[in-house]
Order: structure tokens, then C-alpha cells, then sequence
């Protein structure tokens, strides 16, 4: 695989600031309490099975796989993949809203699980909190352009020249302390 090729979890963060993609990499190397928040560190709590593969004990259960696809140049990790049923999870542990970014992050794994050759009839986010299933439709040509359109937008994403703030999400934002683009203090 290329070295260019971008991490499915950033597009999410893209969405709710391309600049703190570029803040993130002040970070890369320290350790996760540095900067991390409350609600990433549950993240990050209610994924541990996933990633320790302790998830279910179920061979027809897939957790934490490799995911990736050269014709997107994006790569990842899924959650879940139930090889019998064919679905494809995200796992959150709250979920007020689905937003535009977790739904990129799920057709972004759809299309690399396709690509690797996985059948994948269906779609969903897991609400942990609630122990709620939200069924996600498969992305049809269009839904696909739109998520190319995006990783292109991604790719051409220049930090000298982004001058938009939202002070909603800059408040919400872990690195709003590092941020030269306002003077915010998180909530956090």
C-alpha cells in the first residue's frame, strides 16, 4: 500500500474541522491523556474488545480487521463484520446524532470490505449505551461520487488557508488549545 493513503477515522474529524486533522499531528506520539477528552477516552473504553479481539468469541464474528481500498486510497479498521448475516458494524457508545463524517466513516469501510472481497448486505451503527441498532442504507453510485468527492476535498486540504470558526465546535474541540484560529477553551 501507498504511504499517501488516509486513515478512515480522520474523515469524521475532517468533517468537524479539517484544521484539527493538522493539530492532531502536534500530537502523534504523546501519550493519549495529553489531550485526549472524556468522550474519547470512553471511546476508546467501550472499543477495547474490539481491538483486543475479546468481542463475542464468535467465529462467525470478524472484529478490528484491516480494511482498505487502492481504488479510494483510504485505510482502516472495521468494527464488526457478522459473516453470516453479511453486516457491517460501528460500534459508538452514544450516539445523540449520526452525523454526516460517522456515516463517510461507514461507507469508507463498506467500500474497502467490498473491494477486499467480503459480502456486506447491510449496514449499522450500534449504540452501546442504549443497546440500539440504527440500520444505515448501502451507498449506491452517487452516495459513492459524493464520498470520492470528499476524500479528493481531503486530500486538497490546505491548513495555511482555513480561516472558518465555529465557536459550537471549537469549544467541543481537544485541540482548541493548540488552535491559532480563535480563543476558545474547551468545554473538557
Amino acid at each position: 500500500m501507498e504511504e499517501d493513503y488516509i486513515p478512515i477515522s480522520t474523515l469524521n474529524d475532517f468533517i468537524f474541522c479539517p484544521y484539527s486533522i493538522y493539530l492532531h499531528n502536534v500530537y502523534v506520539g504523546t501519550d493519549d491523556d495529553v489531550y485526549q477528552a472524556f468522550p474519547q477516552v470512553r471511546g476508546d473504553i467501550s472499543h477495547e474488545t474490539i481491538e483486543n479481539k475479546t468481542y463475542g468469541g464468535n467465529n462467525d464474528i470478524i472484529t478490528s480487521l484491516t480494511v482498505y481500498s487502492n481504488e479510494l486510497g483510504i485505510v482502516g479498521k472495521i468494527d464488526i463484520y457478522n459473516k453470516v448475516e453479511c453486516i457491517l458494524i460501528e460500534r459508538k457508545y452514544e450516539l445523540k446524532k449520526i452525523y454526516k463524517g460517522q456515516i463517510y466513516q461507514l461507507w469508507a469501510q463498506y467500500f474497502c470490505m467490498m473491494e477486499m472481497g467480503y459480502d456486506v448486505k447491510s449496514l449499522e451503527f450500534y449504540e452501546m449505551s442504549r443497546n440500539k441498532k440504527y440500520p444505515i442504507d448501502i451507498p449506491d453510485d452517487f452516495k459513492k461520487r459524493e464520498l470520492i468527492n470528499f476524500i479528493n476535498e481531503f486530500r486538497n486540504f490546505n491548513p495555511e488557508s482555513y480561516s472558518y470558526i465555529n465557536p459550537n465546535k471549537c469549544v467541543h474541540c481537544i485541540y482548541c488549545n493548540l488552535c491559532d484560529k480563535g480563543s476558545f477553551i474547551n468545554v473538557y
